[in-house]
């Protein structure tokens, strides 16, 4: 009997994490790192649902953090087995991994130098550069539709997923102890049909179970082709340089940052964009520009010759902070690419302070916004925008492309399930939120697969694999976490620019006096 736990990204799109158990071998696929609001960001100091000891390797499916970001943590408590990973991926991970480490000790130290003054406990990181270090050390790189074995009665084997480079899924083949075969397939990420460097995702059909991603299980995109999605692309660069201004493009370092550069540089080299400057300001995503050109002849739909990839004499790749704080001196005709893509972290942040308050600049959003991340807040235009402790008035123009996801869409993803069917055991729904998970279900459903088949797991929710069917076994009794559903961090910070702005506003003393005095009332109330 082998039995499957879902450690994260059921009910969420972060923190993709699932682990499988045999009496013989316990292992993990994937081991992500939540991202978004403050309220997901502490879910990564808790504890893991397993003993980290006691899982004899790991699979990854690409390196998006999300999905590898606490792979140092992982062995900081104990894992020391081996990484299974394409090898696009492990090129990857040599940045990835690195920067997150980096990322993570510098905040540590941020944080503790206000501890320190405020006399609160000093915290540590989340795991070091050294954890980082030792990670790596156990990736082992893996072609695509080549099966290997990673421990006694598992065969494993990857194939592509279309979503970033190196992105895969992962076929397995477990041999139960009663001598039973279970066939499973873990989608990771899948790309959709259009999209320039990858071909559409692949996969063999005739499964035990499926577990399949449902990030957008709820939403279509507008048909599009490449040069259509390139030419909406140049349309928003031309009307926002057009207002004189500056356009910030809040962008993922893997991948969307690279997508947006070939497509400027096509369109650059056939003359269709004004004579701007384009900053790519992130080391990372430079980092990984540099893999992308080195597998430049391995990649699909790209439109220009891999000598000239990412070489325009208009780029700049930003990696030092000086560079980077001169940016904000320049007032116009400059297209700023810069993570992270949900403005919750990175450089973006300071191009945002230096940008957003300006009518004649664009803020262009190309992904997905988490709800609660400072990324979402600007996309719903709220009027105060908080960053670094300090309000600004959003009085850019916000404008949005969607057609740059690395996602499949609710189409896309219902054609990939029923080409991979049939399906004896069960089709798990994973990593998209709970509206995402049931729209897509509805759907699968009235496309014939039986309702019962069809199974949205809960957090740390624990399933017994049989032949034809899979039984829950509840939540894990290890833990107590919980999926965020809201953020009070965000809301809190909503409420005090909101209380600031109505006493302020008033301009009768003692009226504000009232006001404060009735609402110290009701804390006092509270706190009784």
């Amino acid at each position: 009997m082998a039995t499957l736990t879902f450690c994260g990204a059921a009910g969420t799109v972060t923190g993709s994490c699932s682990q499988l158990s045999l009496s013989h071998v316990k292992f993990l696929v994937d081991c992500g790192l939540f991202q978004g609001n403050k309220s997901a960001v502490k879910l990564n100091y808790e504890p893991f649902p397993f003993e980290a000891s006691e899982q004899d390797f790991l699979i990854l499916t690409h390196g998006h953090i999300d999905h590898t970001g606490l792979v140092p943590k992982l062995v900081n408590q104990g894992f020391n087995g081996p990484i299974y990973a394409t090898r696009a991926t492990a090129e990857l991970l040599e940045f990835l991994l690195r920067d997150g480490a980096s990322i993570q000790e510098s905040n540590t130290e941020r944080k503790n130098k206000k501890y320190r003054r405020q006399g609160r406990p000093l915290i540590e990181p989340l795991y070091t550069m050294e954890d980082a270090e030792a990670a790596l050390a156990l990736i082992q790189p893996i072609e695509y539709e080549e099966w290997f074995s990673p421990a006694e009665g598992v065969q494993v084997r990857y194939w592509n997923a279309g979503h970033i480079i190196g992105s895969a899924s992962a076929e397995m083949k477990i041999t139960t102890d009663d001598g039973e075969t279970l066939r499973l397939l873990f989608s990771g990420d899948l790309g959709p049909e259009q999209k320039v460097f990858h071909p559409e995702p692949d996969a063999p059909e005739g499964f035990d179970y499926i577990i399949s991603e449902s990030t957008y299980g709820n939403r279509e995109r507008d048909d599009y082709t490449l040069e259509g999605r390139r030419e909406a692309l140049r349309h928003e660069l031309v009307e926002g340089l057009a207002r004189g201004g500056n356009v910030v493009i809040p962008s993922f370092a893997v991948e969307r940052s690279q997508e947006l550069l070939h497509d400027i540089g096509v369109m650059i080299e056939n003359g269709f964009l004004p004579d701007a400057t384009v900053y790519l300001d992130s080391p990372l995503a430079k980092k990984v520009t540099h893999i992308f050109k080195n597998h430049a002849r391995e990649l699909d739909d790209i439109e220009l010759d891999p000598e000239q990839l990412f070489s325009s004499k208009q780029f700049r790749l930003i990696e030092s902070v000086e560079e980077s704080k001169r940016l904000n001196e320049v007032q116009s005709g400059a297209i700023i690419i810069s993570a992270s893509g949900m403005c919750d972290a990175g450089r973006i942040q300071h191009h945002l302070k230096a940008n957003i308050w300006r009518p004649e600049c664009t803020v262009l959003l190309v992904g997905y916004q988490s709800p609660g991340t400072l990324g979402s807040y600007i996309m719903n235009k709220v009027e105060d925008i908080r960053i670094h402790g300090t309000n600004f008035k959003l009085r850019a123009e916000v404008r949005r492309l969607g057609n740059y996801s690395a996602h499949a869409d609710q189409s896309e993803l219902i054609n990939w399930i029923t080409d991979r069917l049939p399906v004896t055991g069960a089709l798990f729904l994973n990593h998209g939120e709970d509206d995402s998970r049931e729209t897509l279900k509805e759907i699968l459903t009235e496309r014939g697969i039986p309702a019962d088949k069809i199974i949205c797991p809960h957090f740390d929710e624990r399933f017994e694999l049989h032949a034809t069917s899979a039984e829950s076994k509840g939540r894990s009794s290890s833990t107590s976490r919980q999926v965020p559903l809201q953020d009070w961090h965000q809301d809190l910070s909503s409420f005090q620019s909101q209380l600031a702005k109505v006493i302020q506003g008033e301009s009768d003393p003692e009226v504000k006096e009232r006001l404060i005095e009735a609402l110290q009332t009701q804390l006092d109330t509270y706190q009784q």
